[in-house]
């Protein structure tokens, strides 16, 4: 691509930018659903809303004020009891002073469903899939779904048009889902961060994480539902060679905040591309061959797994104080299972397998499926793999 063509694309780009200034953010009972505060419509107190750095509580008259922050976006942690009434997120403009976020009383029920579900790699090749997965979920008819990451086929290895028309067809498959779809990214939807082959500087205002953000809105936030807290995290840094599993130190430091505003009762639910804790590749074998990312990084003189989070214990001391019951992953391609008892608690870390298709070969095929949990009175339980192709004839 030329020089000019792709200045010419980036000022066509609507980009994410963090200004400077205080917003005033109103969190209001949506009665009729227009997305508008009408005269009546009462202000909801002790809403948490954050700049995904920041952390406040909305005050008696429903009210919050707060920086813009480092990422351009402002969202709602949607509380127990309500939902959004469009995007819980907005990117403000510069000339914005006031946000108003709508909400509608929902059901919080101590008995619901949620499925967990990952990496569809969607393209035109394989959008069937998608449409499968959708049809499922329709069926089993869960309160909401969680896609754990590497929505689109590829964004790290594209230039912006592509990479764009993969974020637009994954947005276009998934409106018609009847429930809310909280998404993560995964490493596939980090734009051009292989440079070598994308050829996008960094000076981009969509790379790495910012076309994410662009269409999906926080690559991290919460939400609370049925009692249960739900963090969705973003497990990807980039590096030299591609992506490697880190929390960074912002995401810390917002996590501390966030959990600061939910009871130590209340369980916690995390969910991230690459996992925090994971077997798989001790059963598969580990990558080192030059048409994959290699397993094992070093730096600083210390070998991780690229694969899983490197600074697992870090989030696990963010952790403290709180019932971190469940952290969700997907990344693997393969549903998985794995529990760890420590003083801390209790905690499974669990894999979703991939709606693109089953993984792997010969003797180790992991299938293609999703995981239905139930939740009844704060317990999870152990979930139910779906698959969505017939088991293979042998």
């Amino acid at each position: 691509m030329s020089r000019f063509v792709f200045v010419f694309l980036s000022l066509m780009v609507p980009a994410i930018v963090a200004a400077q200034g205080t917003l005033s953010v109103t969190v209001f009972d949506d009665h009729n659903g227009n997305g508008v505060r009408d005269a009546g419509e009462r202000a909801i107190p002790g809403v948490v809303i954050s700049n995904q750095r920041d952390v406040a509580t909305t005050d008696a008259s429903g009210v919050a004020r707060i920086e813009r922050g480092p990422t351009g976006i402002i969202f709602v942690s949607i509380p127990n009891g309500y939902r959004s009434v469009g995007r819980f997120w907005r990117a403000p403009a510069p000339a914005d002073s006031q946000l108003m976020f709508p909400l509608q009383p929902a059901p919080a029920p101590r008995t619901f469903s949620f499925i967990h579900a990952s990496d569809p790699h969607i393209e035109p090749n394989n959008v069937g899939r998608t449409r499968r997965f959708r049809q499922l979920v329709d069926s089993l008819r869960p309160d909401f779904t969680i896609v754990t990451g590497d929505l689109i086929r590829d964004a790290m290895s594209q230039q912006e048009p592509q990479a764009r028309a993969y974020f637009e067809l994954f947005d276009a498959e998934t409106r018609g889902f009847a429930k809310p779809l909280w998404t993560v990214p995964g490493n596939h939807d980090h734009f051009g961060i292989i440079p070598s082959r994308s050829h996008v500087p960094a000076t981009h205002p969509l790379y790495d994480r910012g076309m994410y953000r662009l269409y999906r809105g926080p690559d991290y936030y919460s939400f609370t539902y049925g009692g249960v807290h739900f963090v969705g995290l973003n497990t990807l840094m980039a590096d030299d060679s591609a992506y490697y599993g880190r929390v960074d130190s912002l995401q810390l430091a917002w996590l501390r905040r966030d959990l600061a505003t939910v009871a130590p009762s209340v369980p916690i639910v995390t969910f991230n591309h690459i996992p925090m804790a994971s077997a798989w590749e001790m059963l598969a074998g580990f990558a080192d061959t030059p048409s994959f990312v290699a397993s094992l990084r070093r730096i600083d003189g210390t070998t991780t797994d690229r694969h899983t989070v490197a600074n697992v214990l870090d989030v696990m001391r963010a952790m403290r104080g709180h019932r971190w019951v469940l952290a969700l992953g997907g990344h693997m391609h393969a549903a998985e299972k794995l529990v760890f008892e420590t003083e801390g608690g209790r905690t499974r870390f669990e894999q979703a397998a991939a709606v693109v298709g089953p993984n792997g070969g010969g003797d180790l095929v992991a299938p293609s499926g999703i995981t239905v949990y139930t939740v009844r009175n704060g317990v999870i339980d152990a979930g139910r793999f779906v698959r969505l192709d017939p088991p293979l004839e042998r």
